[in-house]
């Protein structure tokens, strides 16, 4: 009876092995549901160090919360005085590049911030990046045609002011729209949004979860639901189990890509595609067992400042291959 239980866990042993080794690398595509591999502790806090001096030096303006560089410069800083004005009469202006988006009566495009709130309505947008987004003041507003008056309220922000809400969302304009009809607010930091006229995120057709796009300089790319490029790790392991190696301060320039249904991709290869949960909880998805991240100095959608970053840094390809990366 000894014998036949080593005999039996033997096999249950190689089993595990073969079904794994068969997800991670070999030809046999892995099943299409969630996966939660636990990805072992990095090795080494050397891979984060690697990081932090990866030559990111752009300055990130406020960083994590506003998406974007707050430097507005001259011209900025002369548009945020126009448009901390009335909005007066709200239109709803045809876009070809992101369809109906309200616009004040002067022609400004409105925004919306995804880390604000709704429900109930609040703004997480002071200081700095108040300044890069002046909020649209509750104050003199009117809906035009096209506009339900009772999706319009406000928000008292902290120091006092009242500013105008759609849908619950509170609204800004952006410095850097220089002229009436500029969108140069859309996307960037793929947080920063023109607002529809029913307080959604005003987009001309939304993208699946991940899908592919044309770069002129790096050909076939992957890209995430908001269109911001997806890069891999070369410190990062993808066999036998997920592994990353961007911990710690790293994450807050390379944000993980959350899990992502496969039936919510387009154009990406189905082979090693899964997620995993990291020692530090989250969970993030993989493409061919590598797990994938955006960057923060992506400004908008199109922004490829990740690539080659560090020489640890780089764009992915549909199959899960590093584009430019040395001995790729």
């Amino acid at each position: 009876m000894k014998t036949s239980w080593r005999s039996a866990s033997l096999v249950a042993s190689a089993a595990a092995v073969l079904a794994l080794t068969t997800a991670c690398g070999q030809d046999k595509a892995t099943d299409t549901s969630s996966q939660n591999v636990g990805a072992a502790a990095p090795a080494a806090a050397g891979g984060v160090g690697t990081v932090a001096g990866t030559g990111t030096g752009t300055s990130t303006g406020t960083g994590t919360d506003t998406g974007t560089d707050t430097t507005a410069g001259a011209d900025g800083e002369q548009a945020a005085a126009g448009n901390s004005a009335a909005a007066g009469q709200l239109n709803v202006v045809a876009s070809a590049e992101i369809g109906k988006v309200l616009a004040s009566s002067a022609g400004r495009t409105i925004y919306r911030f995804d880390a604000d709130t709704a429900e109930p309505p609040k703004s997480n947008c002071d200081g700095d990046c108040a300044t890069a987004w002046p909020p649209v003041p509750a104050d003199d507003v009117s809906a035009g045609a096209g506009i339900d008056a009772t999706l319009l309220g406000e928000v008292t922000r902290s120091d006092g002011s009242k500013q105008l809400t759609v849908g619950g969302w509170p609204a800004y304009y952006f410095a850097k729209d220089t002229a009436a009809g500029d969108i140069k607010g859309q996307g960037v930091g793929g947080k920063w949004y023109g607002l529809a006229p029913d307080g959604k995120k005003a987009t001309l057709a939304s993208l699946p979860g991940l899908s592919t796009r044309k770069d002129a300089k790096l050909g076939t790319i992957v890209v995430d639901k908001n269109g911001m490029t997806v890069y891999r790790f070369l410190k990062d392991e993808a066999w036998p189990k997920p592994v990353s190696a961007c911990v710690g301060a790293c994450l807050e320039k390379w944000p993980v890509v959350e899990p992502v249904a496969f039936n919510d991709t387009k154009g990406i290869k189905e082979k090693g595609y899964m997620d995993f949960t990291r020692p530090d909880g989250l969970k993030q998805q993989t493409l061919n067992c590598s797990p994938i991240y955006t960057f923060i100095n992506d400004k908008a959608p199109g922004d490829t400042n990740g690539q080659g970053v560090g020489g640890t840094w780089y764009a992915v390809a549909p199959d899960g291959k590093l584009i430019g990366a040395p001995n790729q």
